[in-house]
């Protein structure tokens, strides 16, 4: 008896003793900090430079790329794989046995080491598909996408003029399969409104090829979707950067270590807005679930590394989730990210929406718009609609890059309180829709209206953005002999020009791209982005 109990005491050893586990190894340090900030053109484009000095951004140690040396020599661990790393954090994520890993704690360079698997270092919950409630059904109705760009009055900004121009936005999920074909995103290919991508999962620029999940298409068709008399996206004329860091349907912590990548490469490329219709709470191995209290928007991983998307000035919008009651992911709970829940199309509250709660340092969700019976374009390029918080966002996101269009001077902070005091309850918030659906016609008022647009910048006209062959510039009268330098995000001088009150520049013989135009009066200079197509 006693041998027969000791060979199964055996026999579930191995599972213990060689399971693999996710953990973050902090490292020590970095390399060369202090030459890299002197010269942060070596560690940032000037695209990026310049939005932080726009928006009074300090440039820092979280800025500095992680030691390379550092982790090529992990890799060489015994039983340790790299799988992700964070310059923010100065920390990679690493998978192998417990003992692996715990054995990286006597290298020199490695500060601490904290494990996925809490109790290593769960609250076990019956995992979920957080997609399960985004199910559709086709349609060919005209002109659906109408309602929920009306409901927040994104329209008013499209006729205004504010379509997104200018504005660069970075989409992290999915998949994004047929984006680079279908019909439905022809016009944004031929405005070159895609800049780049990279699939982060398998660390190759093809986002287009993993056909697992569509989820990002349906997402980008939201913002940037357009099909002549049926469908118009809440930010046409946008920019974007596609990346995916989502494995759906599996649940693993490294996705939230990809998710701070994308964010660290999209404050790299200078991007202005981050959407993100994903989000973290129950994994596929329970040990590794986030409880209720671990949603207080300073301990996960993710929601750490949200907030500091945010402190770099970018305006980081997430969906609140499709768990109900049960309550928001991360990173929506997170104080610096724009958390959107969802509503029907008559405004009331979709019971699928997560609801915020007393662990969130902030007001949760933000704000609602339309995720339920949403207008999206499938990667079969029909028009249909879909559930779920997922689209509730880029819906917002697309509409909130047409509202910094128009208000270019405002800070990432001060945009997002101005679309939380347009909302419809913002004086009684509550747990289910937050401040309320918010009215960007009002959000824009008050933003004109504010004595910091009061400024030459407002005064100077530069049209069209994006250009494909001459740009327009004209100055107000009291400005004359102003000289304006087209810079590469490199920071290369590519053409000079002196304006006398108006000017027009000939940019068809440079490449297409991200450009920054400096203008410099007699009393200040301005830096404008302008975007080559």
């Amino acid at each position: 008896m006693t041998s027969r109990l000791l060979f199964l005491i055996l026999l579930c050893m191995p599972f213990r003793v060689f399971s693999q586990e996710d953990a973050w190894v902090y490292l020590t340090d970095k390399e060369n900090v202090a030459q890299a900030l002197a010269n942060p053109i070596s560690i940032l484009t000037q695209e990026a430079i310049d939005r932080k000095m726009a928006h009074g951004v300090s440039i820092d140690s979280r800025d500095v790329p992680v030691n390379e040396n550092y982790i090529s020599q992990l890799k060489q661990q015994s039983g340790i794989t790299v799988l992700a790393k964070s310059k923010w954090f100065n920390a990679v994520h690493v998978r192998g046995t417990e003992t692996d890993i715990n054995n990286l704690v006597a290298l020199p360079y490695v500060d601490h080491i904290i494990f996925a698997n809490k109790s290593l270092n769960a609250r076990v919950e019956i995992p979920k598909n957080k997609f399960e409630f985004e199910t559709a059904r086709t349609s060919f109705d005209y002109g659906q996408a109408a309602n929920q760009i009306t409901m927040i009055q994104g329209d008013v900004l499209h006729q205004s003029n504010h379509t997104g121009n200018g504005m660069v936005i970075a989409v992290i999920d999915a998949g994004f399969p047929n984006v680079n074909t279908m019909g439905a995103f022809q016009r944004l290919r031929d405005n070159n409104g895609i800049l780049g991508a990279y699939d982060f999962f398998d660390r190759n620029p093809d986002v287009y090829a993993n056909t697992s999940s569509s989820h990002g298409t349906l997402v980008l068709s939201t913002m940037a979707g357009y099909v002549e008399g049926s469908y118009v996206g809440t930010a046409p004329d946008a920019s974007y950067y596609l990346f995916r860091t989502e494995n759906a349907p599996d649940e693993n912590p490294v996705e939230e270590s990809l998710w701070v990548e994308a964010a660290e490469r999209a404050d790299s490329l200078g991007v202005d807005i981050i959407n993100s219709s994903l989000g973290y709470k129950i994994y596929d191995n329970a040990n590794y679930n986030h409880t209720d209290a671990d949603l207080d928007g300073l301990t996960t991983y993710i929601s750490k590394g949200a907030n500091i998307a945010f402190e770099k000035g970018i305006l980081v919008v997430n969906s609140a989730g499709n768990a109900g009651t049960n309550g928001l992911n991360a990173p929506a709970d997170a104080a610096g990210v724009f958390t959107i829940g969802a509503v029907d199309a008559n405004g009331d509250y979709a019971g699928f929406s997560s609801q915020g709660s007393i662990f969130q340092p902030t007001q949760k969700p933000d704000v609602v718009t339309q995720g339920q019976a949403s207008a999206v374009i499938w990667s079969n390029n029909n028009i249909g609609t879909a559930n779920g918080t997922s689209f509730s966002a880029p819906i917002m996101a697309g509409a909130l890059a047409c509202l910094w269009e128009a208000l270019p001077d405002l800070t990432n902070a001060e945009i997002m309180q101005l679309v939380r005091e347009s909302a419809s309850q913002y004086l009684t918030p509550d747990y289910t829709l937050g401040y309320g659906i918010p009215n960007l016609a009002t959000a824009l008022n008050q933003g004109l209206s504010l004595p910091e647009a009061e400024n030459l910048q407002h005064n100077i006209q530069i049209y069209p953005n994006p250009v494909w062959h001459e740009l327009h510039l004209k100055m107000p009268s009291t400005e004359t002999n102003v000289q304006v330098i087209v810079y590469t995000i490199l920071g290369k001088a590519v053409m000079e020009a002196k304006v006398f009150q108006s000017t027009t520049i000939n940019m068809s013989s440079l490449a297409n791209g991200v450009y920054l135009l400096k203008i410099n009066t007699q009393k200040e200079t301005i830096t404008k982005k302008i975007i080559k197509k």
